[in-house]
């Protein structure tokens, strides 16, 4: 802080419940669910973000001298690097092959949600320079001995306000869906390449012809058989895909009791009974898709229930994006094109943060190279 500024006091909180809903989401505005204290309360009441998954809460408040809480950070002491989708197994690996402690750091993100957004959270009317908070992490994890702190999936403007701060940058990528002012997906489908346009055409006819019913449910038309049915699905997807479920059961109905009509259920049923889903929550600009299952095999049913019903909701609610997750090239023909994804490090052991400096400097270009070939292969027209 500037010479004069009073002094600030950063408090670690082991439960998002310490701090109170308002004064959260006072810092943490409206526009994206995934960093309100409704969610983060949800991964905590539920049990899925806890000490027996590896993501111990250490929700960071920073406060002035007369105890207003100025900004805001969901944080979390990790003893793994699962669930976080920013990979940083190699860097762990190497520091403890070297005989160094790498476990637990402190982790500033979403659990289990590769989902872009802010992460230092500040009172718009706070004053505070846009590196206080990441300085502030800095010093709490050198002073409990943790080996690094991570702020994973931040804004631009974060990322850069945190390497003015002297932390490490990286950038990945993830593939988005914006909104043209489309009034339809006809509208949608009319700015694509003639053959592509036919190709997500055929795709939806084959998927919707396959004998099965789709709804769009908000909130409390969720029941709680769907809930039940939706947790199969998630489990069959772990089962495949990770090996280990974080969500538990009761996350779900939690998740509409708490967020309401912001939940989105895409469901597919077969003679009235749900077959396969994929969840979504709406913020005030975009869709941001999550989790999806099936206990079925038809062709095109994951591109229809998580992309083309996700495009048909933003545009029926004027929404400027979807969001569709981590990974998959896949989604680039379907309309969504890369994006790139920011995070930033602060590793206190000067050998392994050279290291890593060194990593980040050559992959950075790579990453920006790759996208712009990425960029290529738009299903959209090339206008003359």
């Amino acid at each position: 802080m500037p010479d004069g500024a009073p002094e600030l006091t950063l408090r670690l909180h082991p439960a998002i419940a310490e701090i109170p809903a308002a004064e959260w989401d006072a810092c943490a505005g409206d526009d994206n669910p995934f960093v309100s204290h409704a969610f983060l309360s949800v991964l905590e009441d539920s049990g899925s973000a806890s000490a027996r998954t590896g993501w111990l809460p250490q929700h960071a408040a920073l406060r002035d001298p007369e105890g207003r809480l100025l900004a805001v950070a969901p944080a979390y002491a990790k003893s793994h690097s699962y669930g976080e989708y920013v990979f940083d197994h190699a860097w762990a690996n190497a520091f403890e092959r070297a005989g160094g402690r790498y476990y637990p750091k402190l982790q500033v993100a979403v659990p289990f949600s590769p989902v872009p957004g802010p992460r230092l959270l500040a009172r718009p009317d706070s004053g505070l320079p846009p590196g206080a908070l990441a300085q502030a992490l800095a010093q709490a994890a050198e002073q409990l001995g943790l080996s690094s702190a991570h702020v994973t999936f931040c804004t631009e403007a974060e990322w850069h306000a945190l390497g003015e701060a002297g932390w490490l940058r990286r950038i990945g990528t993830q593939f988005h869906w914006s909104n043209a002012g489309y009034g339809s997906f006809e509208d949608f489908l009319g700015a694509l390449s003639s053959r592509k346009r036919k190709q997500l055409k055929r795709e939806r006819r084959d998927a919707q012809s396959a004998g099965l019913t789709f709804r769009m449910l908000r909130g409390a038309e969720i029941t709680p058989r769907h809930w039940a049915a939706f947790h199969r699905f998630y489990m069959d997807t772990v089962d495949r895909k990770w090996g280990s479920a974080y969500l538990t059961p009761r996350f779900w109905p939690l998740l509409a009791e708490r967020l309401g009509e912001r939940v989105v259920l895409m469901v597919a049923e077969q003679e009235g009974r749900p077959v396969a889903g994929a969840l979504n929550l709406m913020g005030r600009e975009a869709l941001y898709g999550r989790n999806w299952g099936t206990t079925v095999e038809t062709p095109f049913l994951h591109f229809e229930l998580c992309y083309y019903q996700a495009i048909d909701f933003a545009i029926a609610h004027g929404l400027k994006r979807v969001e569709a997750g981590a990974q998959g090239q896949h989604k680039i023909q379907r309309g969504y094109l890369p994006v790139p994804t920011y995070s930033a490090h602060w590793i206190g052991h000067g050998g392994l943060r050279r290291a890593v400096a060194e990593f980040l400097d050559a992959e950075r270009p790579a990453i920006l190279e790759e996208m712009a070939a990425l960029v290529e292969a738009s299903p959209f027209r090339q206008e003359d």
